[in-house]
């Protein structure tokens, strides 16, 4: 199976502070990988480093069998890194479709007639298809929400990066949420997933990746991942 990220002992640090220190990991083509650990273990850092935001003092990236170590941010978009935030910031005064056209046309660097297709496709599977011509300002947080899965889908990412997507939502919403994430994950989407609503992110992945400062401190399957002593002292904050 082809992998479409790989990372080798890639470093970061601030100063003093090394806030990525020596990771490596693999995610093979089609797998969802989720990514968790304590606040400040380093995990925003890892996705800027993937996406480009940042790059690494030490270490390799490697996309699709590609070297993007130093490729700039906007260059890996159009590589195929697609990524969400964890605070939706849409373009307020256009509507929900618009933003897709403008996110497709920008990370694909096609013309809006040529994407539009794609658009209503993506806001089919999102559920916002009804939205399509609402203001985006409008919409709901769980709108919002799948807005920011949509554009993310729309730049026509290889690989799907998603930031504490299901974050501030309700019970019912996140579940709603979650059914959309695992309807794009079906068709083939390779993702990975940072995220602090465990039962949310353990719905849909099929590796856990853990954090402590800046360091690997395990992956595998979630329910090994989560029964390991450390984890659970680590992450959870339990004596075992």
């Amino acid at each position: 199976m082809t992998d479409v990220l790989t990372l080798t002992n890639v470093s970061k640090s601030f100063g003093a502070l090394k806030v990525t220190e020596g990771v490596s990991f693999s995610v093979p083509q089609g797998q969802a990988l989720g990514i968790i650990g304590p606040n400040g273990a380093g995990k925003s850092t890892l996705f800027n480093l993937i996406t480009g935001n940042f790059l690494p003092d030490a270490g390799t990236i490697t996309l699709l069998g590609r070297d993007v170590t130093h490729t700039a941010a906007m260059d890996r978009v159009r590589m195929g890194v697609g990524r969400s935030f964890q605070i939706p910031q849409p373009f307020e005064g256009l509507t929900t479709f618009e933003n897709l056209l403008t996110a497709a046309a920008f990370g694909q660097n096609r013309r809006e007639a040529e994407v539009a297709d794609e658009c209503v496709a993506i806001l089919q599977d999102t559920e916002l298809l009804p939205k399509a011509n609402q203001l985006a300002g409008g919409l709901s947080l769980l709108d919002r929400k799948r807005l920011e899965l949509a554009r993310a889908m729309a730049t026509g990412p290889e690989l799907l990066l998603l930031d504490e997507i299901a974050g501030g939502l309700t019970e019912g919403e996140c579940q709603a949420l979650v059914a959309t994430i695992k309807r794009l994950h079906a068709k083939g989407t390779t993702i990975i997933w940072i995220e602090h609503v465990l039962h949310a992110l353990t719905s849909v992945v099929e590796r856990l990746l853990v954090l402590d400062f800046g360091k690997v401190i395990g992956i595998g399957a979630p329910d090994a991942i989560m029964a390991s002593r450390e984890v659970r002292e680590i992450y959870l904050g339990l004596e075992v």
